[in-house]
């Protein structure tokens, strides 16, 4: 449906449009905003109770039970820095990032392949090569930080879209690309650089691991729906889910005063705008590198130091 205060396009089953905050004109009238007169069944188990039933998430993707592909088990262990522990048997292998190597048993084989695209990758400064390993045997990964591991399950020709340096390891049957943010305000304002990670599902099923920071949430938007994030927080996207930047003007009701109030409560000054269709995660915890006390911080700490960052 189409919202009558602003024209965006918002989802039939959300209370409230995603760009400009209007109540659906359905509840606003007294209907139920489902079409059907009746909220599904499962609404609430899916989105709990409150005033925004299409919020984003929590614990997607979060496996609590061991991941088996193949002959490969993979769990997370560890709640605060969680672990990614994988056994491997005689088949399946898998490729992971550098320096993330927690532990191993003697018996699996560390190795490395070239990625596709090496010309290009080498000019764009990214890496060329990246570790493998082979069983039989347990092998485990850890960021070394708070947070969550997300685990993606990815069809054949599904791709997704992920941060730089926030993959963990992934299925050998996973295809690693790169593509380049698009547009120069996305590249000037988004803190995400020029190029992301790509992933795309190639023969049968595979699976890939992320780590979030903090807690990881995911909303799924619908055609057209608007959600605008912190230039910090996002994490994935699907391929279909388009990435801009706005300010916090355009993102607020009420104009210059709303734009202030913004600021003074810590908000960046640009935000990154995503429009579905797809999924998005987002990390809670917005990752700087660790810096001397009274160093300039991006994102939510000073705004009015933007391009001293």
């Amino acid at each position: 449906m189409v919202c009558p205060n602003c024209r965006n396009q918002m989802a039939d089953t959300a209370r409230f449009c995603g760009a400009c905050g209007n109540l659906n004109p359905m509840l606003a009238a007294g209907g139920s905003g489902y079409g059907g007169g009746q909220m599904p069944s499962d609404q609430y188990q899916a989105y709990g109770a409150g005033l925004a039933p299409s919020e984003p998430r929590p614990e997607i993707h979060n496996p609590k039970e061991p991941i088996i592909l193949g002959d490969m088990r993979i769990k997370i262990e560890g709640e605060v820095v969680p672990a990614v522990s994988v056994e491997l048997g005689q088949q399946q292998t898998i490729y992971f990032e550098h320096h993330i190597l927690l532990w191993k048993h003697p018996g699996v084989n560390i190795g490395f392949m070239s990625l596709k695209g090496g010309a290009k990758r080498f000019f764009a400064g990214l890496q060329v090569f990246i570790s493998t390993a082979q069983g039989p045997g347990n092998i485990a990964f850890s960021r070394e930080a708070p947070g969550q591991v997300v685990a993606l399950r990815l069809r054949p020709g599904q791709t997704v879209d992920v941060r730089e340096h926030q993959f963990l390891c992934a299925s050998s049957n996973v295809g690693y690309g790169f593509t380049f943010v698009k547009g120069a305000a996305n590249v000037l304002f988004s803190r995400t650089g020029l190029f992301v990670d790509q992933f795309t599902g190639q023969q049968g099923e595979g699976v890939l691991i992320l780590h979030a920071y903090g807690n990881h949430f995911e909303k799924e938007l619908a055609p057209g729906e608007v959600l605008d994030v912190e230039p910090g927080a996002w994490l994935w996207k699907d391929a279909s889910v388009q990435m801009t930047t706005t300010s916090v003007a355009s993102s607020t009701r009420g104009g210059l005063l709303g734009m202030l109030g913004n600021v003074v409560a810590g908000a960046s000054i640009t935000l990154n705008r995503f429009t579905g269709p797809g999924r998005v995660g987002i990390q809670s915890m917005t990752y700087h590198p660790p810096a001397q006390e009274g160093a300039t911080q991006t994102g939510g700490q000073n705004n009015f130091s933007l391009f001293n960052s």
